[in-house]
């Protein structure tokens, strides 16, 4: 089946989404955008050109865009403030929807967004391409294995220099509302755990070329008793960890690391001789589904296939709005200088 699509947002962001569409067979043969939506018609007017979407309407008006197109998806990639007019527009009008993240700048937002897509019988969902990576699916694959005994910790580091002007550089709680919540929403995933509580503090260097908040430290509690801690920065210069952060996770056998780009070593413990126990060392599985590796367009062909199969796509908003609790939760943490307890 093909899909009709309009693109909401024309700023950089959406090169992401169409380069996804474009290199991707089985995206490229179910999507059609028919329509091209920004505030700034120059914005759409370029986007067009530089991907051949000359067919597109563009238009700034929203709601006048579907009246007149009438298509089955809107890709929402607007920024933050925006998203939760655009997403109850796109429902009022009988689209499905995929967000870029996070899907709301409130947790009372984030509801209000899942109870419209139930009510309208459509499906919302949230683009977290991080988790769909294929070390994020091997150290899941890893752990499922019980090669590592029962999980104990899960440990992030982010540090990357990211010099993007615009709207994030006057961003408040910059790094935990538009970075972390990818290590989160990761961590959340990898250990299958539920988020109980954090506690979080962060700051922002006189060096900071951010506004607010470009660095955050985080513990947080997950059921069964699993740690995962979180230390962020984006205004950290002189030795970059990857976009994905650098992971240690330890079980009750051993412990593996990642880069968060292709390097691992994983060692379990092999036996009770000596003050340190022997290791050996273990190969980390490979993920249950190839296809579920591909970032950007894993995410987009996964929400196709849940909007053909009658299902929830994984990233569905009732259960992304778990990750944006925890966001949420660490930035009041954060503000109170307390332990705060996460509810979604």
């Amino acid at each position: 089946m093909q899909y009709r699509a309009v693109l909401a947002g024309c700023g950089a962001m959406s090169r992401g989404w169409l380069k996804a569409i474009a290199e991707t067979p089985a995206l490229r043969g179910r999507i059609s955008v028919v329509g091209l939506n920004d505030i700034d018609p120059n914005a759409a007017h370029h986007l067009a050109m530089e991907f051949g979407l000359t067919h597109a309407a563009i238009e700034p008006d929203l709601e006048a865009l579907l009246a007149g197109t009438r298509p089955d998806l809107v890709f929402d990639i607007v920024v933050p403030q925006a998203r939760h007019a655009v997403v109850s527009t796109a429902l009022r009008h009988g689209c499905h929807v995929l967000s870029e993240k996070p899907m709301a700048t409130s947790l009372e937002d984030g509801r209000d967004l899942i109870a419209r897509a139930a009510a309208a019988g459509r499906v919302h969902a949230v683009v977290q391409n991080r988790r769909f990576n294929a070390g994020v699916r091997r150290i899941r694959q890893t752990l499922e294995s019980g090669v590592l005994g029962s999980l104990n910790a899960v440990h992030c580091d982010f540090f990357v220099g990211a010099h993007f002007g615009g709207f994030r550089e006057a961003m408040e709680h910059v790094l935990l509302v538009d970075m972390a919540i990818h290590t989160l929403d990761a961590a959340r995933f990898i250990s299958g755990k539920t988020p109980l509580a954090v506690y979080c503090h962060e700051t922002n260097p006189a060096s900071s070329w951010y506004a607010h908040g470009s660095v955050a430290n985080a513990i947080f509690e997950f059921s069964d008793g699993v740690v995962f801690t979180y230390r962020g920065s984006w205004s950290a210069e002189g030795a970059n960890t990857s976009w994905d952060s650098a992971w240690r996770i330890v079980g009750s056998r051993g412990t593996l690391l990642w880069d968060g780009a292709d390097a691992f070593s994983a060692h379990v413990v092999s036996g009770t001789q000596g003050f340190f126990h022997p290791l050996a060392a273990i190969e980390v599985a490979p993920p249950a589904d190839a296809a579920q590796t591909h970032g950007h367009a894993s995410v987009l062909l996964d929400f196709l296939d849940s909007i053909e199969a009658g299902r929830q796509p994984e990233t569905v908003g009732a259960d992304n709005i778990n990750s944006l609790a925890m966001v949420f939760a660490a930035i009041e943490s954060a503000r109170t200088r307390q332990r705060i307890e996460i509810t979604a």
